[in-house]
């Protein structure tokens, strides 16, 4: 086994003072309004005041007249639930970008960060954005031409693991209508070491002690990382949640073979597959993890290498990795 060299706190740029709270070095760059020239509109709506959550809500500028209304897609990004905000440039152009190129209202969620949040802070807020686009008065106040009937939920790394919670924690949610979860390159972990873990120990987007670090700073006290918000093989069949993977609906998992996280992936497909669930994967060779958020071309391959129907019957939605 080779022996991981990187140091995560220095990796990560974080000191985690006396009080358990973090100081974050890293200082991503961040977008509050929308170019002028560009191709959606946003607008930002608070979810929880007390929380300080928040939605960020992107919708295309340009449609043909004939476009029927427009899917939602629920996002939440990644950051390994320590870091990134919704207003962050590399989540903010990738939202844009999708929903000017499917098209699709996008709706980035804003949701508690740890350790100063642990889960399963995350996991509630992204359950509660869920319900806030329940009520059509107030998605309606904020962008119109909407079909609640079409909603998705995405989310990237940390975020697509909290797409996946939120998916089986989301209940009662009629009018709007989850057809479909898109989980993108999700981080998932456990005890046991994978090959592609081992194999990339020291990679350079994600080394084994980066990851290790930020489930030890997002995991509740005392819980390792076999805990089911982490393992997801873990959970217990008898719990709302257990219960739930069996009634996911579709779904599809994206990565990349050169990801540390891509054997964990493919642990994650084999256990939908045997809960039933309309599962597809979506490896693709010689990219890192978090290549999409960083190259917009390889952003775009995504966007088309699966297609949101725009058959209006629901139940005929599908994606199409041809």
């Amino acid at each position: 086994m080779a022996e991981c060299n990187v140091d995560p706190y220095e990796f990560w740029q974080i000191e985690v003072n006396p009080d358990g709270t973090l100081t974050r070095h890293r200082h991503f760059p961040t977008i509050d309004e929308e170019p002028p020239d560009s191709a959606v509109f946003t607008k930002d709506v608070p979810l929880s005041s007390t929380k300080n959550t928040w939605l960020r809500i992107y919708r295309p500028k340009q449609l043909p007249p004939s476009t029927p209304k427009l899917p939602v897609i629920i996002y939440y990004h990644g950051g390994g639930f320590v870091f990134v905000s919704a207003s962050c440039s590399i989540v903010h152009n990738f939202c844009s970008n999708m929903s000017a190129q499917l098209p699709a209202v996008v709706v980035s969620v804003e949701y508690r960060l740890a350790p100063e949040h642990r889960l399963p802070a995350a996991y509630e807020d992204a359950v509660e954005a869920i319900h806030w686009l329940k009520n059509e008065n107030q998605l309606q106040a904020a962008v119109a031409d909407h079909d609640l009937s079409r909603c998705f939920l995405m989310g990237d790394s940390a975020g697509g693991n909290i797409a996946y919670h939120a998916g089986l924690r989301a209940t009662k949610t009629e009018p709007l209508k989850i057809v479909g979860v898109i989980l993108h390159e999700p981080f998932f972990g456990g005890l046991e070491r994978t090959g592609s873990e081992l194999r990339l120990v020291n990679d350079q987007v994600l080394p084994l002690s980066g990851t290790d670090l930020c489930w030890e700073l997002s995991l509740p006290l005392g819980s390792n990382r076999d805990h089911w918000y982490c393992n997801p093989t873990m959970v217990d069949e008898n719990t709302e949640e257990g219960r739930g993977v069996g009634l996911f609906g579709r779904c599809l998992v994206t990565g990349w073979e050169g990801d540390p996280l891509i054997d964990r992936q493919r642990i994650l497909v084999k256990m939908l597959e045997g809960k039933g669930v309309d599962v597809v994967a979506r490896f693709r060779e010689r990219g890192s993890h978090g290549r999409e958020a960083f190259d917009p071309d390889e952003a775009q391959v995504l966007f088309t290498k699966y297609e949101i129907s725009k058959n209006p019957n629901p139940q005929k939605y599908y994606y199409n990795l041809e």
